[in-house]
């Protein structure tokens, strides 16, 4: 990825980075991806993944679009999507497997940068990894990886067992999904 900028805003994603010594949007993507994958205590406070020194798919990428924001910068898009998680494309041992899936839908956050989409969940994370799994994707703002797309998720999991005639329950998915999860965060 060749785009770069400047941090210069004086607004407080922009100045918590500059205090750690980081002065450009690769330094802190480098950052960033290198930070540990867990949750945040908080998800609608972005300053977390840096104060924590932690972050989720969401929290990640939602912390880098603002930050992208503060600087008035509008090519970096953060985007929401749905994909078919498995054992193959995502390191969540033999979860899904052991409870006799193919699949579960995740809901997955990662920039979008002058076309290109960069996934910075983990050091090793690779976009190409999901590109075949992708289900939809839409654009949205930092501020809906909390309450909707927790919501969005949930809904389009119910759908899915509809549409699938599944034998399992939500919160049986949902339970499944957490252990994936929790996983991840190991």
């Amino acid at each position: 990825m060749d785009f770069d900028f400047s941090i210069t805003s004086l607004r407080p994603l922009s100045v918590l980075v500059q205090n750690k010594g980081l002065s450009t949007w690769k330094e802190v993507v480098d950052y960033t991806k290198d930070l540990p994958y867990g949750r945040n205590r908080n998800r609608t406070d972005f300053s977390l993944v840096i104060k924590e020194g932690k972050g989720s798919c969401s929290s990640k990428h939602a912390f880098l679009r603002a930050l992208a924001e503060e600087n008035s910068i509008d090519e970096v898009e953060l985007i929401l999507a749905i994909y078919k998680m498995n054992s193959a494309n995502t390191k969540v041992g033999t979860v899904i497997d052991d409870n006799g899936l193919s699949y579960i839908p995740e809901a997955h956050c990662y920039l979008k940068v002058e076309g290109e989409r960069i996934d910075i969940t983990t050091s090793g994370s690779n976009f190409t990894n999901l590109k075949m799994a992708i289900i939809e994707e839409q654009t949205i703002t930092p501020e809906q990886v909390a309450d909707f797309k927790v919501q969005y998720h949930k809904q389009f999991i119910k759908n899915w067992i509809l549409e699938s005639e599944m034998e399992f329950s939500f919160d049986i998915i949902w339970q499944i999904r957490e252990a994936c999860i929790a996983f991840l965060s190991k």
